[in-house]
């Protein structure tokens, strides 16, 4: 079952703080132009995104007549709008505006994101500058529904630098009845200038509870097992869990561990093993499970720090990462600090100079094993 594009999403899990920001900005009357969504990748920043733009939106009804709460009602183009909530930023999807963002054929809605490279089969690295220049153009113009005009770049740190200047020209004179929302996932990236001009708002990891409860909805013919463990696996990004659950993620991670489990001597044939099968099942296997070796290190060196265990992904897991900090001759992490350094910029080599896959594996497990004598 996959789960519903941003724009087609009608529920927000997690988020009910960062969303009681947003409505209480509209309620004041001082809705401040331009917002800086950030948080980590797969947690829900482009869906609060359109939630928000689709609220906005559907308020366009109430220059011509407002309910007593502020929540809505009033007249539109296609006759008299659903009333809404007194708070929160929900719509209903079968809601004339709902209906027409999710299709894509809102007037006064227009979205920026990266975009498919049919040449090379994937989607391009940035933004292009040329999208970034369509919002002034955008913005030019008068208002299809006589009322407010939303902008949503998702993604706003692939942009390039002419990207920047071309945002920040439109962030410093701000049409009126304009909204810009800016969704990141590093917005340490992004020029200070344009940070400036923006009001911040920062959405946390999803709990684990919460991403049981989507895991669930979503991915129901998993074992319960599994879907625990992909919850912990995923760190509090839904996206990621279901990447990982999609992908075989968490089959790799049970592999993986269990190679690691045979430390401080590594089995060599099941490393060989282990490597061996990276390579055949090609780039995407092979950046999963290096993804998945640098974020066990990550644990292993943030258990050490805060001289606390872990909760277990897998079983023995904890175990195993309190026997390899015990290992250590110096009893510091200097050592592990070291190594993720290292395995991290192996797998970044093997991805900008094409280097052999399995040999590549078999060197970071060579790498963690030596940490351990």
């Amino acid at each position: 079952m996959s789960i519903p594009s941003p724009r087609e999403t009608s529920e927000l899990f997690g988020h009910e703080q960062a969303e009681r920001v947003l409505r209480a900005a509209w309620d004041s009357g001082r809705l401040p132009h331009a917002w800086l969504i950030g948080g980590i990748s797969g947690i829900g920043k482009a869906t609060l995104a359109f939630r928000f733009a689709r609220f906005v939106l559907a308020q366009e009804g109430d220059a011509v007549g407002k309910d007593d709460e502020g929540g809505g009602g009033g007249i539109g183009l296609f006759g008299p709008l659903p009333k809404q909530p007194s708070s929160g930023l929900f719509l209903a999807p079968d809601h004339p505006v709902f209906r027409r963002v999710r299709a894509g054929g809102h007037s006064d809605l227009l979205t920026i994101e990266r975009r498919f490279d049919d040449k090379r089969g994937k989607m391009k690295t940035d933004i292009a500058v040329e999208d970034v220049r369509d919002v002034t153009a955008f913005l030019r113009r008068t208002s299809g529904e006589g009322g407010w005009r939303v902008v949503v770049i998702d993604g706003v740190d692939r942009m390039n630098a002419h990207g920047h200047n071309a945002l920040l020209k439109i962030l410093e004179e701000p049409p009126t009845r304009a909204l810009l929302l800016l969704v990141t996932e590093a917005p340490g990236g992004l020029l200070p200038t344009i940070r400036s001009r923006c009001r911040k708002l920062t959405l946390e990891p999803l709990a684990e509870s919460v991403l049981r409860t989507l895991l669930d909805r979503h991915r129901a013919e998993l074992p319960e097992a599994d879907r625990v463990a992909l919850a912990r696996l995923a760190e509090g990004s839904i996206g990621h869990a279901l990447a990982l659950a999609d992908a075989g993620g968490l089959d790799l991670y049970r592999q993986m561990i269990a190679v690691l489990g045979t430390l401080p001597r590594l089995d060599q044939r099941g490393a060989h093993a282990f490597a061996e099968a990276l390579g055949r099942k090609g780039d995407d296997a092979f950046e999963i499970a290096s993804g998945l070796l640098i974020w066990w290190l990550t644990r292993l060196i943030r258990s050490g720090a805060r001289r606390s265990p872990i909760i277990d992904v897998v079983p023995g897991e904890g175990a195993l990462i309190a026997r390899l900090l015990g290992s250590s001759s110096d009893g510091s992490l200097d050592r592990w600090l070291d190594v993720w350094e290292k395995v991290s910029q192996l797998f970044a080599r093997a991805d900008s100079v094409n280097l052999d896959r399995k040999q590549v594996v078999l060197n970071a497990l060579l790498g963690i094993e030596a940490a351990t004598s």
